[in-house]
């Protein structure tokens, strides 16, 4: 932008002012989005910034704009306000300018067909309700405690099913010398 912005600010004052209020101001005066090369420009110009300066801090103000949520990327690296543009119409100049069509995918619903809802229906029919104040239940939680062996002595147990291992291991020990035996 060749043409100067006055803002009318004490060059004391722009020294403190945070370079992304600054750039704020630079387009809240000239009324008009800039590219951001040309916004860290003006930034720059106000601060007297110096071209390795302006190389230390264009990042920095780049992210702080970015973050800010007053400041719109209208597409191209060009930067406004976001108050200048209605949410529709910032949206539509991110995405290309013409809004996506909405595709609805149909493939499931014609999987689906009359007999599957007959199934389903079918399966809940087989069904017993259950009514949870019934005494059946304790009675047949009653009846299943008869069965069960009090004194269990799980080291015998323990010392039948080491025994049945040791005779597997023993018998494909034996299996495994016969095929030796056999092949030579």
């Amino acid at each position: 932008m060749s043409t100067p912005l006055d803002l009318k600010l004490d060059p004391e004052k722009v020294q403190e002012i945070p370079m992304v209020d600054l750039a704020f101001m630079v387009l809240k005066t000239a009324n008009t989005p800039f590219y951001y090369r040309d916004l860290m420009n003006e930034v720059a110009k106000l601060r007297g910034l110096s071209e390795e300066q302006i190389n230390d801090v264009i990042a920095q103000l780049y992210t702080e704009i970015n973050i800010d949520g007053r400041f719109a990327c209208v597409g191209q690296n060009l930067w406004g306000l976001k108050r200048w543009y209605p949410v529709d119409r910032s949206e539509e100049a991110m995405a290309g300018g013409t809004p996506r069509p909405r595709i609805i995918n149909d493939d499931d619903d014609d999987d689906y067909n009359d007999d599957d809802d007959n199934y389903h229906n079918d399966e809940e029919e087989d069904f017993d309700f259950v009514d949870e104040d019934s005494d059946e239940d304790e009675e047949i939680f009653e009846d299943d405690d008869s069965d069960v062996e009090d004194d269990v002595d799980i080291e015998e147990e323990i010392d039948e099913e080491d025994a049945d291992l040791n005779e597997d291991e023993d018998r494909d020990e034996f299996e495994d010398e016969e095929d030796k035996d056999g092949d030579m």
